[in-house]
């Protein structure tokens, strides 16, 4: 490494309160294992690996501040596992990290991995942090040990429904989901949100993760003379869909949910981007004290930026982290009522759980693709 880029990483560590002197294990220390399970193959796994990065990071600077928790020195290790984002694939993986006994589980990824496999944490007491799942159920299932670090769709998804119909006044929506926990639970929240400011819903088209050609569904809204379309899913389809719509002639306003800004979109949509709409989770990176040294950390030491959840995945791993200081103890059974009581603060913001494990303290911001570029409009609490 040159000497350039050692200083900035060495100040990029500084900003986040720790330094390269601390890496080195304790060869004495009690092993404790935080357990991961996102997708790392299959068309998910670039968010699977910005979650493991986030996640490593954290680990890496809590080691380097050689903690001591109940009077023990603490070495903390990543088990990371591969759910593919498939629901049987996640139950088992699920499954595997609880015989193994980890402290506490940093995913699932998408919601219809998370649903099932939180219900095997929770039997077994062991906290689980989602980073990135945001069905409402999720935290509704009545577990003391299921927590989400992220706004839900009712959230998010609802203030997209109702800009939708105040901001941007569409009188005939069109709505096309993937039909995954994730698509269908954004779906939902908007279609409740949209009633509720009295817009209409004219075309409901659906879709799943592995399509990579739209023309029927849009074919179907145009026909419908929808003004606006809403996507419930992720990237890269976000980025086909409005790119179809271009090449179909169509007028409509794109307006994508949670997971859509990613600069994917923007290479793959090309000059369809400009103009697309997208609500997406939690404030923008700049306006987060921390946001742009972890950004600037993150870039440095993987060479890629970072995507959308790393920095949710950061916190989640401290929240669990700074659980256990607080109790004075790593045992789950002891320290989970401090990760539900006690509120602490990350890049992300304040991090407080309600009872139910949901995030307490929400935001969502609006963005638009501006002369090639993601643009904040607005941010909503």
């Amino acid at each position: 490494m040159s000497t350039k880029k050692s200083l900035i990483a060495a100040a990029c560590m500084v900003a986040m309160g720790t330094t390269a002197a601390g890496f080195a294990m304790n060869a004495n220390a009690e092993v404790v294992t935080i357990g991961m399970a996102v997708p790392l193959t299959g068309s998910n796994a670039a968010y699977g690996k910005d979650i493991e990065n986030a996640v490593n990071m954290a680990i890496e600077e809590a080691n380097a501040k050689k903690l001591v928790i109940g009077g023990q020195p603490i070495t903390f290790e990543l088990l990371p596992e591969d759910d593919q984002a498939d629901p049987k694939t996640g139950v088992q993986v699920a499954q595997q990290l609880v015989d193994k006994k980890v402290a506490v589980v940093i995913g699932h990824f998408n919601s219809g991995t998370t649903l099932p496999a939180s219900k095997l944490y929770s039997l077994a007491g062991i906290p689980m942090i989602t980073p990135s799942a945001t069905n409402p159920a999720i935290t509704q299932q009545g577990s003391k040990t299921v927590f989400s670090l992220i706004a839900t769709d009712a959230q998010n998804a609802g203030q997209a429904g109702t800009y939708a119909v105040e901001s941007e006044k569409a009188q005939r929506i069109g709505i096309l989901d993937d039909r995954t926990a994730f698509g269908q639970g954004e779906a939902d929240e908007f279609t409740k949100a949209v009633s509720a400011a009295h817009g209409t819903i004219v075309d409901h088209q659906y879709t799943d993760t592995n399509a990579v050609d739209f023309s029927s569904q849009l074919t179907h809204m145009k026909g419908a003379n929808v003004d606006l379309v809403y996507f419930a899913g992720l990237n890269p389809q976000a980025a086909q869909v409005a790119k179809r719509m271009k090449q179909l002639g169509m007028k409509a306003q794109f307006l994508g949910g949670g997971g859509v800004m990613e600069p994917t979109f923007l290479t793959l949509a090309g000059p369809a981007a400009e103009g697309a709409l997208a609500w997406e989770y939690g404030l923008p990176i700049e306006q987060l004290p921390k946001g742009v040294a972890f950004q600037t950390a993150y870039k440095a030491k993987y060479g890629t930026d970072m995507l959308s959840y790393a920095p949710f995945s950061y916190d989640a791993t401290w929240a669990a982290i700074k659980a256990m200081q607080a109790a004075n103890s790593v045992d789950p059974a002891v320290y989970v009522a401090k990760l539900r009581a006690d509120t602490t603060t990350g890049i992300t913001g304040k991090i407080a759980f309600t009872d139910t494990g949901a995030l307490k303290d929400f935001t969502t911001t609006l963005y638009q693709v501006k002369d090639g570029k993601w643009t904040v409009l607005t941010v909503k609490k």
